[in-house]
């Protein structure tokens, strides 16, 4: 799978060899790839979950469906913002299964998140993922990663694991240390199907720029940060976007088409309309739940807090005031809504 002898420890090498034991098939598994586009308006999907705290997958599979519907064309989980710290290795892997049942045959991209601590974690996760043939994949660097040549490393095996397209996440690794653009480079250079990424490490715009100078060998370059900076990006030449943003999946998606047409003006007004809720979320933390809620995507305004080992509910409860003001910026946006 590509992972350098010299940069694993022989206690860390018998996970792996497990591991190769437990998917033989793994090698027929990874020659099947998507031929879907990996350009556009991506959503990261928000994790739902019960009065109790508990999972709700069957919001997890209506969210995924509401966003192919509203015309996205794809869509990740899960990343920071589906609350990746709050879950089990369990529901991680549930939640996969669960996505890639509701997507098979629909129009966008299912993107399987499968980043580890470390290595040997990744790619467990990965191979799972891989079982269950998902449109492509995407990962943040380990997060016990301490130097560049263990994000080669890390990367490199995830490479060996599919050749489904992969987006590489820059933060979240190791404490301070982002992923290099000229690692990026050097790893869509020997593998073809690591060349899409994520960006959203500072300095982003000099990074984004820098990106661009590479293509090919990099195929694709996405936003994030919740898409603040995505009218400038997509001026630039970005590709996409990939953003914790479903519950304005059809505006994302009209956003992305304004654009796409040359429609400048209609698609400053509709992303100006779009920050307004953006904002309205940081002054009133919850304010994307109620929406989700409303919108009849989620049966609950439930998150977790407190990790995945000892996770606690917590709803979120918003002042009428604060309601009243969502209302009104809400409906700003009808104009660019599917209904």
């Amino acid at each position: 799978m590509g992972v350098s002898k010299s940069l694993l420890t022989r206690r860390e090498c018998l996970p792996l060899l497990a591991y190769a034991a437990a998917f033989p098939s793994l090698r027929t598994a990874a020659t099947q790839s998507s031929n879907k586009p990996m350009r556009g308006a991506f959503m990261i999907l928000s994790t739902p979950y019960n009065r109790q705290g508990e999972v709700d997958w069957e919001d997890l599979a209506r969210e995924a469906a509401f966003v192919d519907r509203c015309g996205c064309q794809g869509m990740v989980w899960p990343q920071g913002s589906s609350g990746l710290a709050n879950l089990t290795k369990e529901e991680r892997m549930r939640g996969m299964e669960v996505l890639a049942k509701t997507m098979r045959g629909k129009k966008a991209v299912l993107g399987l998140g499968v980043q580890g601590k470390d290595t040997v974690e990744m790619l467990e996760y990965a191979g799972h993922a891989e079982q269950l043939g998902p449109d492509a994949m995407i990962a943040m660097p380990p997060s016990s990663g301490t130097s560049v040549n263990q994000y080669r490393e890390y990367f490199r095996a995830l490479a060996g694991v599919t050749k489904r397209p992969v987006i590489l996440q820059t933060n979240g690794g190791g404490r301070d240390l982002p992923l290099p653009v000229e690692l990026i480079v050097e790893l869509a250079g020997e593998f073809s199907h690591l060349a899409y990424i994520k960006e959203e490490s500072a300095p982003i715009l000099e990074r984004m720029r820098a990106e661009l100078l590479h293509r090919p060998p990099i195929r694709g370059i996405f936003g994030a940060n919740f898409a603040q900076g995505w009218l400038f990006e997509m001026r630039l030449g970005l590709d996409g976007v990939v953003t914790g943003n479903a519950m304005y999946a059809d505006l994302m998606a009209r956003i992305w088409s304004l654009h796409e047409a040359g429609k400048q003006e209609e698609l400053r007004d509709a992303y100006s309309r779009f920050l307004l809720m953006r904002n309205m979320n940081e002054q009133v933390p919850g304010s994307d739940l109620y929406v989700m809620q409303k919108r009849g995507i989620f049966k609950t305004t439930t998150t977790r807090t407190g990790g995945a080992a000892a996770w606690q509910p917590r709803r979120a409860t918003l002042a009428p005031e604060a309601v009243a003001e969502i209302e009104y910026r809400f409906a700003a946006l009808k104009p660019y809504l599917r209904g």
